[in-house]
């Protein structure tokens, strides 16, 4: 029998505006499941069930009354939290904000909320956003539904674990070196990393070093574009803006992509640990897919290599270090924020443009040497979901981020280069644990990796593969 979580969020949305199904509905839905599952999950740091239920209460007159509804009405959503919601409380995944209550949201918040999306509250993020795992002080462990011992990923940890494990129908999540694609391969997820410019990081945050964007993270091709398109547009005073795509994200996934040319490949000189051999099988399979789905598929050098990673390095640490926490309460974070705030701190303004400046030189390269190719394809990880813990039990800060290197050598780059890129899950492991792959597209080019993504779900559909708790 289907439920209501069965249904993907662009379904839901349809019911609702023919009164099969209401917004209080979905959110009394959602409410129980999360009652049910999220102490398992890790997936939400603060609920707001009661504002929530409010909204829907305004969503469903709005139906009755015969309004104008806009494309996502009575959908619910959950928002990361590291985005400021005007009046909920936003930790930062740190307890030094704890207590933090913004008095404004984020652009891409009202935009949500303006799509016609309810948000049940905020999901789970590590400290400042900063790991590729999510275990914060101020909530539990986020979890992948397949496997409640290991990771959901970071730093959208609690939007993956929500939307894998059917507390939500998708989710916002942000990624700043992989924390969209990473939650979505660990837990078996469609996730975008937009084009640099494509969403708007105002009012309030900074965008200096361009590494990170809002996106969506969904159970279907189609409803991550949704999610895109109603996030997607540059705000004024934005300091990046991508060119306005010629269509919907949502349109495009009914277009067929044609014959694409798509390099591949597989070591950056990254790979400290070695590559999973499930993680090279999916890359393979997902090569086999697309060579009998009529594409062109060949071997590429990678266009970023290990020279990369100290100068990442410095531009991480420095943004670290300019997150304001009061000094008193610095002895307060977690001791890996600590060592990259002290790292950052030490960076000297010269060594900090020039490792911008390193960033931009090596994304010209990459971008050149691609451009002949509508998409690359990667992993998406070098390992499978690791356990809970297996980044701290590492030992001291220097070798926990050196296995977050080693785990995710294939994301950052990307973030780099501000190329739009995707995790897509086709595969599963022997142990039932999915692997994603990454697709990576020319600049500013969404559309096309969506496309090629909605043809490679209806080849290998996967909505319906679900966890246990499902």
């Amino acid at each position: 029998m289907t439920s209501l979580h069965d249904l993907s969020a662009l379904e839901q949305a349809a019911a609702v505006r023919r009164r099969e199904t209401s917004a209080a509905d979905l959110v009394d839905h959602y409410a129980e499941r999360i009652a049910r599952y999220d102490a398992a999950l890790g997936a939400f740091v603060t609920l707001t069930l009661d504002s929530a239920r409010e909204q829907a209460r305004e969503a469903d007159a709005a139906v009755a009354a015969g309004a104008d509804l806009p494309p996502l009405h009575g959908v619910p959503i959950g928002i990361k939290d590291l985005n400021l919601t005007a009046g909920v409380p936003t930790k930062l995944g740190s307890p030094v904000f704890a207590d933090f209550v913004p008095p404004l949201s984020e652009h891409v918040v009202e935009k949500l909320r303006a799509a016609g999306t309810i948000s049940l509250g905020k999901t789970n993020t590590p400290e400042f956003g900063l790991p590729c795992y999510t275990e914060p002080e101020v909530a539990p462990a986020a979890r992948t539904p397949w496997d409640l011992s290991r990771s959901a990923g970071g730093s959208s940890g609690g939007a993956g674990a929500a939307v894998a494990g059917g507390l939500l129908p998708f989710a916002q999540g942000s990624d700043g070196g992989g924390s969209i694609r990473i939650p979505s391969s660990v837990c078996g997820l469609f996730g975008i990393k937009p084009a640099r410019g494509r969403i708007s990081a105002g009012p309030v945050v900074g965008d200096i070093t361009g590494l990170a964007t809002n996106g969506p993270l969904a159970r279907t091709v189609r409803d991550a574009a949704a999610l895109l398109d109603a996030m997607a547009g540059p705000m004024p005073g934005d300091p990046h803006w991508a060119p306005p795509p010629a269509q919907s994200f949502l349109a495009a996934c009914d277009e067929e992509p044609g014959r694409l040319r798509i390099g591949r490949y597989r070591d950056n000189g990254l790979l400290t640990g070695g590559l999973h051999p499930e993680c090279l099988q999916a890359w393979e399979d997902a090569t086999t897919l697309l060579v009998e789905l009529g594409h062109e598929v060949e071997d590429v050098p990678a266009p970023f290599d290990a020279s990369l990673v100290p100068v990442f390095e410095t531009v991480w640490a420095v943004s670290a270090a300019g997150i304001p926490v009061d000094p008193a309460r610095e002895s307060e974070l977690r001791p890996l924020t600590r060592w990259l705030r002290e790292r950052g701190r030490t960076a000297t303004a010269t060594q900090f443009t020039a490792a911008l400046a390193a960033m931009q030189q090596a994304t010209r390269r990459a971008v050149t040497a691609t451009a002949a190719y509508d998409a690359v394809l990667t992993p998406t990880l070098a390992q499978l979901p690791a356990p809970v813990g297996w980044f701290t039990d590492a030992g001291d800060p220097r070798a926990e981020f050196d296995r977050m290197i080693g785990w995710t050598p294939f994301t950052a780059t990307y973030n780099t280069s501000g190329q739009p890129a995707v995790s897509v899950p086709l595969h599963w492991s022997v142990e039932g644990l999915p692997v994603g792959v990454q697709l990576v597209g020319r600049p500013a080019d969404e559309a096309t990796l969506l496309r090629l993504s909605a043809q490679l779900e209806a080849a290998r559909p996967w909505r319906d593969r679900h966890p246990d708790l499902w």
